[in-house]
């Protein structure tokens, strides 16, 4: 969810009735003459009314969770979701006459916070994450695509080196003469590797390329950083002979993306672990919502 001009008109209409809202609680806490402000009638409407709003941005979940239940544009809740629940905040605060309370009171302002918190970090977070997978990764994939993408990385990989494994003749060994589209159109070229050459880009292949290849989210392996993974090719392109240069730059290219596919996941693993958080917290905010305007009822 980005932050555009078209969340101009809900930020207003919050500002607006946040403004009126803090006017009203001036006018009637005025009135309520040492009695507590929110059992009376304007502090029991604060809390009715953010208690409402907060229940509104909980049914974005039920939204999403229920695929049949579709009333409303989904933009409309998402904003609704952002603005309303923000909204909840000084509503509660209101109701609450500025004060943390005790007890279960001061365990839902407490709880109160953490949601906003981490709504307001989240709503910042789906802001600028695309902005920062779009400057930082070369290609974007779908989350769910994922895996198949890394398969595809793998099997392009082992059709550019297959050649090299094959049993070599006294003239050399047919490696992908330029691009890796070369390599699936089987264009190839007659490479002479000197000495042990052969042997060490098989041994790079086999020991690192390859089980970096092959391992999901390899966050922690050598070539998952960027100038170890420079390092280790520009190593490889001083022992292969120059012809064998754009088989070295396929393969740089395979690993690339393949980094860019971990980061990607990464991104989305910390969006996860975000909605972890922020989604449970606000259902149980409901729940002892609830159970605290149950009991304010009973003594009343």
């Amino acid at each position: 969810m980005r932050i555009d001009r078209t969340h101009g008109q809900w930020a207003g209409w919050t500002a607006a009735t946040g403004l009126l809202a803090c006017g009203a609680y001036f006018y009637f806490s005025r009135k309520a003459s040492g009695a507590h402000f929110g059992g009376t009638p304007a502090g029991l409407a604060f809390g009715i009314a953010g208690y409402l709003c907060m229940l509104f941005a909980v049914l974005l979940s039920v939204r999403k969770k229920f695929t049949t239940w579709r009333i409303g544009k989904a933009q409309t809740w998402m904003r609704g979701h952002l603005w309303l629940g923000l909204l909840s905040y000084p509503l509660i605060w209101l109701h609450a006459d500025w004060s943390w309370g005790s007890g279960l009171a001061l365990c839902l302002m407490l709880l109160l916070s953490a949601v906003v918190l981490t709504g307001v970090a989240g709503a910042v977070i789906q802001h600028y994450l695309p902005h920062i997978m779009t400057d930082t990764l070369a290609s974007e994939t779908i989350y769910y695509e994922s895996a198949s993408v890394q398969k595809q990385l793998v099997k392009e990989a082992e059709t550019l080196v297959e050649p090299l494994f094959r049993k070599g003749t006294q003239y050399g060994l047919l490696v992908p003469a330029s691009e890796r589209t070369a390599a699936r159109e089987g264009v190839t070229t007659l490479v002479r590797f000197a000495g042990q050459s052969g042997q060490k880009l098989q041994a790079a292949y086999t020991d690192t390329i390859k089980p970096y290849l092959d391992e999901p989210k390899a966050y922690h392996h050598k070539l998952g950083d960027k100038r170890t993974a420079e390092v280790l090719f520009a190593e490889l392109r001083m022992v292969v002979p120059k012809e064998a240069y754009a088989l070295i730059d396929d393969l740089e290219g395979i690993c690339r993306d393949k980094r860019d596919l971990d980061r990607q996941s990464r991104f989305h693993n910390f969006m996860y672990l975000w909605l972890l958080v922020h989604v449970p917290l606000s259902f149980l905010l409901i729940g002892l919502g609830l159970l605290h305007a149950v009991i304010a009822w009973h003594y009343l």
